[in-house]
């Protein structure tokens, strides 16, 4: 596991409070960067089945973060944070 920064740990809490739901893009970014922010290693992802298609968005939008785009678990936990925030400011927070 990737040692965590507060500002990370803190946005993952902040989540959790948003006065509405993020839509689905979003909250698939959230994810992708949740899992590579935490350390997670891609490779052991198993591939979900051909109906399992909530499971194939996440799975796809890992691999893009961790394989295609290569971010980095630090780089992760910031845009997470950065999505956090900007979603504070669109759905609004219940502190």
């Amino acid at each position: 596991m990737v040692a965590q920064t507060a500002a990370f740990k803190k946005a993952v809490e902040d989540s959790r409070k948003l006065k509405a739901k993020p839509n689905n893009d979003e909250l698939l970014e959230l994810y992708a960067n949740y899992k590579q922010g935490t350390g997670e290693d891609f490779s052991k992802a198993t591939q979900p089945g051909t109906f399992a298609f909530q499971e194939k968005y996440k799975y796809n939008a890992w691999k893009k973060v961790a394989v295609e785009d290569k971010v980095t678990p630090s780089a992760a936990q910031q845009h997470y944070v950065q999505l956090v925030e900007k979603l504070k400011g669109t759905y609004g927070f219940s502190a």
